[in-house]
């Protein structure tokens, strides 16, 4: 497929609780339109402390949005305040954020977590904790992690284009004559 060209950088931020399915839905939409893929995970698993972690994971970023493409980046506990600092930084840079709010119920969530990584389950629950829901004024979009990846790329994209605008004609100013049909 071909890379996601839009009339502005974008950048696609995955948000939901551990085993939601934001990684797989991050990945697929990162593959499928050739974007870069920046995820906090992989930074956390490579890191000593999550400190360390964040430091890499954001000069990383700052490095990817000097090429004005759109990425998708993936958050695995984030805070509301760790988002609103994330999109501050891309709007600076010239980006329009879309959160995608990936959500499932929680019995799956902990499944699908308990099966991919081997975590207990008060791991879990303490990393269930640290995540905050985005608030309305993020305007996230909210999709959900047992749809295929097709119905939520769908909706993404959507969420992406433009609203798309009429072209209007100009009306002829005269009154119509008998017999004659204006279409307006």
């Amino acid at each position: 497929m071909k890379s996601l060209q839009l009339d502005k950088p974008h950048a696609i931020v995955t948000v939901g609780i551990q085993g939601s399915g934001k990684t797989f839905f991050a990945e697929k939409f990162s593959e499928t339109f050739n974007a870069p893929f920046i995820e906090q995970g992989k930074f956390l698993e490579s890191s000593k402390d999550v400190a360390a972690a964040e430091s890499l994971m954001q000069l990383m970023i700052k490095q990817m949005i000097k090429t004005g493409r759109s990425v998708v980046i993936e958050l695995s506990l984030s805070s509301r305040v760790e988002r609103s600092e994330l999109a501050k930084m891309l709007r600076a840079a010239g980006y329009v954020p879309l959160f995608v709010w990936v959500q499932v119920d929680a019995d799956t969530a902990m499944n699908r977590t308990y099966r991919s990584s081997g975590i207990g389950q008060d791991e879990y629950k303490a990393n269930h904790k640290r995540f905050s829901a985005p608030h309305p004024t993020e305007h996230p979009l909210v999709i959900s992690g047992k749809h295929t990846f097709a119905t939520q790329a769908k909706a993404v994209l959507k969420k992406l284009s433009a609203p798309r605008t009429s072209v209007s004609r100009p009306i002829d100013p005269r009154p119509p004559t008998r017999g004659q049909i204006i279409v307006r």
